[in-house]
């Protein structure tokens, strides 16, 4: 038994498949069968129950999951640090971005951060705020984006962006003129929200319930223009953030501040702050909260004088 043995276990365990483990770790099929299936016989147990092109972790599959994933850990820490000490200005990131913020605030910062640090490849994975807040905590992300506050205390960040939630409705919705709107006036409203595996998805409902309604929700996505063009077709109003806002077509839609209360977005960077951090994410975090930083001040600039 190698690393290399628990690395291919534990992606067959994370798809769930052979072939699509095979696929991330860009090997064969049959050499991470092969492989997964010497280990069970090196431990006397049957660790994936296999049924047609899926796989579950059997009990004892789960007693070695979570141990593998220790042992994993600690050989990437490993491998960082003697990286470190050895003065390599190289590595690999591991970064989670929700959807609706990466192309609003990371292109051109990737794009600086390859030119500063050319030997650090970076890999970026798609998902709804909590879930990369769950794959950071696990290990399975080096750093990420989430809406914060974040519900871990094993998590550190810092903060590039405080805005609120505004109101999208259709230009003929009776509340379309109004300069603002408390929460309770869109009970008799349909809803199209994210979906559940979005921070944005369980913040609105919660505005929503505490403004004495529970909201009706008739679509969920994990694309913010959808969001916005279901609005645009009268399907139903949506909550985003302003930074989205701007992006909107204000010709097909009206956007109005959302009083009573006004819910706020905030959102930060995060990482594990009880594990070694590798040079590539140290500079990564240093970076980012520079260049953010100044995104920042020259939001709030053109918001004065426009």
């Amino acid at each position: 038994m190698d690393i290399r043995h628990l690395q291919y276990f534990l992606e067959v365990a994370r798809q769930q498949s052979f072939t699509k483990a095979a696929e991330v770790l860009y090997i064969t099929q049959p050499t991470i069968s092969k492989t997964v299936k010497s280990l069970e016989e090196e431990l006397g147990v049957t660790l994936l129950d296999r049924y047609g092109k899926q796989v579950q972790l059997t009990d004892a599959g789960h007693v070695f999951f979570r141990q593998a994933l220790e042992i994993e850990k600690s050989f990437r820490s490993l491998s960082s640090e003697l990286d470190d000490l050895m003065n390599l200005k190289k590595g690999h990131l591991r970064i989670g971005l929700p959807p609706m913020v990466g192309s609003s605030f990371f292109p051109m910062i990737i794009g600086e951060f390859h030119k500063a640090y050319p030997q650090v490849s970076i890999q970026l994975f798609e998902d709804g705020a909590k879930k990369v807040e769950a794959d950071v905590i696990s290990g399975a992300l080096d750093i990420g984006v989430a809406v914060l506050p974040t519900v871990d205390e094993l998590l550190d960040h810092f903060v590039f962006v405080q805005e609120k939630l505004n109101l999208l409705v259709h230009p003929s919705h009776p509340l379309a003129e109004k300069e603002s709107v408390a929460l309770h006036e869109l009970e008799q409203d349909a809803f199209v929200l994210f979906r559940e595996d979005f921070a944005l998805h369980d913040r609105i409902i919660a505005a929503c319930q505490q403004a004495g309604f529970q909201p009706r929700v008739v679509y969920e996505s994990s694309q913010w223009d959808l969001l916005s063009a279901m609005v645009a077709a009268n399907l139903g109003v949506a909550l985003l953030p302003e930074t989205i806002c701007r992006e909107v077509d204000h010709m097909r839609v009206r956007i109005i501040p959302v009083i009573e209360p006004v819910i706020p977005w905030q959102l930060g960077m995060i990482w594990r702050k009880d594990r070694y951090l590798s040079f590539a994410t140290r500079e990564w975090i240093g970076f980012t909260q520079s260049m953010l930083g100044e995104q920042r001040v020259r939001s709030i600039a053109e918001a004065e004088h426009p």
